[in-house]
């Protein structure tokens, strides 16, 4: 059997009451106080999340643009060191080995933060299609710690731990290194994955239980994966593995704006180019239910009982109370207004199409 792998916070869990389960080969919380107690507290003020788990793959070398030009979907040729860059990371058929961020730390200088699961996979991936780039692929995950500041009041609580103006003023998608927060050394960005202001911390593994401490002591709530899937699925953010897979590509999951076809060439752009200009099979869209609890992979049906697509996320949101659900439905069915039903447990629910994202905050950063 593989060993569980713990991130540094793992001995501090059991003191904040954290129930611990398995996700992806990793000992994590799920929830500490509990899932919808969480999630109001950080659409209300903020929340904690650990989440050193993500992997960090570095790109480096003289090669190392024109490389990622070439890997992935997005465009990263008119973007300076500090800028964050979302991408989709795709096969030759335009389906989804992953999503990413990428950092631009300078010229030749990529990090790369990827999903935990798909770390190795990644990492092979990109070493098998580094031949003809000049550029050094290394998995850097066991040397940095992550932790995420998420809520309306986050920038508040950074400026009382650090006297850094830059860092408190970062712009969206931004971040500055070498930050001294609650006394330590951090690598600072304001990106997020719950649909508010927030912040994240890259820092050393032996650094990271003291800044949790240090942000907790600002009243700010621990965390857990439960909350974190909730808030993202109300901003409508997707999930790899649910929105996103190899079987899913960014086109049918409504990701059109991160696929730049401006570049000559890149990994899986014929197909996606295709799907652009003449739509896609499927398309992602946003469902509301009076009652049930959609769950992935429910089948959604027409009036006529026909099967027209599938549940991808789904949960009760805990800010509304309302059922609410992501699904792929056929082209056909998403570009009509035909009633629709969600099939649980060998009942069907009606429901009715919504705008997404299905929260979005006041003021945008």
């Amino acid at each position: 059997m593989t060993e569980q792998k713990r991130t540094p916070l793992f001995p501090l869990y059991e003191k904040y009451g954290a129930r611990v389960v398995d996700f992806a080969g990793w000992d994590l919380p799920v929830q500490f106080a509990g899932i919808a107690e969480e999630h109001r507290a950080v659409r209300a003020q903020a929340g904690l999340f650990d989440v050193s788990h993500m992997g960090e793959i570095r790109i480096t070398g003289p090669g190392a643009l024109e490389y990622l030009q070439y890997v992935l979907v997005n465009d990263f040729a008119n973007h300076g060191p500090g800028r964050a860059i979302y991408s989709p990371l795709c096969y030759p058929d335009g389906g989804c080995v992953d999503d990413l961020l990428v950092y631009i730390q300078g010229p030749g200088d990529y990090l790369l933060v990827v999903n935990a699961a798909n770390t190795e996979k990644d990492l092979a991936w990109l070493l098998a299609n580094r031949s003809g780039f000049d550029t050094c692929i290394t998995d850097e995950s066991a040397l940095h710690a992550q932790l995420a500041l998420q809520g309306p009041a986050s920038a508040a609580i950074l400026a009382r731990l650090t006297e850094d103006k830059e860092a408190l003023n970062l712009k969206y998608y931004r971040f500055k290194s070498a930050v001294r927060l609650a006394g330590l050394d951090c690598l600072v960005s304001r990106t997020g994955y719950t649909g508010e202001d927030g912040f994240e911390f890259y820092l050393s593994p032996a650094n990271s239980p003291a800044l949790w401490e240090a942000l907790l002591a600002e009243g700010v709530v621990p965390v857990g994966l439960g909350a974190r899937d909730t808030l993202r699925l109300e901003a409508g953010m997707p999930l790899y593995g649910h929105e996103l897979s190899p079987g899913i590509t960014p086109i049918e999951a409504g990701l059109d704006r991160f696929v730049a076809f401006a570049k000559p060439r890149f990994i899986g752009r014929e197909p996606l180019r295709r799907q652009a200009e003449n739509g896609p099979p499927r398309r992602l869209v946003g469902l509301e239910l009076d009652r049930g609890v959609p769950r992935a992979e429910y089948t959604i049906h027409a009036e006529d009982g026909e099967g027209v697509g599938l549940v991808t996320s789904g949960t009760v949101s805990p800010l509304t109370g309302r059922p609410i659900a992501l699904a792929l439905l056929s082209a056909a069915a998403a570009a009509t207004a035909i009633p629709l039903s969600v099939r649980i447990r060998e009942k069907d629910y009606p429901a009715r199409r919504v705008e997404m994202p299905f929260y979005r905050r006041r003021r945008e950063v």
